[in-house]
């Protein structure tokens, strides 16, 4: 039940760094300008990061523009344009698994589970010196993130390397991670059952949550 929780969790590992910019100075870029109702949208998903804990405000010098993109189903998504801040940050090279690799690594198993982390990112705590970089404004307040966000250049990286160390010897065994998605993989449903047992044990100790 922990692992299906709604509420927001975040994960038991120290802050995460993710955006090693050097010394470059600071960043600001002024907000787009948009109508009341998108402001007022802007507004209100921002209060609801705020009360999940993943948000704080901010007198960081940085800022980079928020952007509202519709969705499928009409509703806006709450994004930060963060392509100034990617063009100067130190690309992380840690490695993500190849499509391919993972197909011949799923040839043999009989029995899947797959696991969708719940917003994902928004589970991992960052460090407070990249907290600064992720700043963003809305028409009345300034805000950062305390946990990793969407739209980060070396978001991808940073969350395969972590579910790589958590899911230990594990991995490439009986369980894979595609950055936010997990796959348990077993020969024989008893095995599986085992399998299934310990990873959900490793994620919950770690106090991940899934979908």
């Amino acid at each position: 039940k922990i692992l299906f929780d709604p509420t927001p969790s975040i994960i038991n590992i120290p802050p995460q760094t993710a955006i090693k910019t050097g010394d470059h100075p600071p960043i600001y870029s002024k907000q787009y300008s948009s109508s009341y109702e998108d402001q007022e949208i802007k507004v209100q998903e921002t209060q609801k990061l705020l009360e999940r804990g993943q948000i704080e405000e901010s007198t960081s010098p940085w800022s980079s523009p928020i952007v509202l993109v519709k969705k499928k189903n009409k509703t806006m998504r709450f994004c930060i344009d963060y392509r100034r801040l990617n063009a100067i940050t130190i690309k992380n090279a840690f490695p993500l698994p190849r499509i391919e690799e993972i197909f011949d690594q799923l040839s043999d198993a009989v029995y899947y589970t797959k696991f969708d982390f719940k917003s994902g990112y928004f589970q991992v705590p960052l460090s407070k010196e990249d907290r600064a970089k992720t700043a963003f404004s809305t028409r009345d307040n300034h805000y950062q993130f305390t946990v990793l966000p969407q739209g980060i250049t070396n978001g991808p990286a940073t969350f395969q390397r972590l579910i790589n160390h958590i899911l230990g010897p594990a991995g490439w065994k009986y369980a894979l991670a595609y950055i936010d998605d997990v796959i348990i993989y077993s020969k024989t449903f008893e095995e599986h059952l085992a399998h299934l047992n310990e990873i959900c044990g490793i994620l919950k100790n770690a106090r991940f949550r899934l979908n």
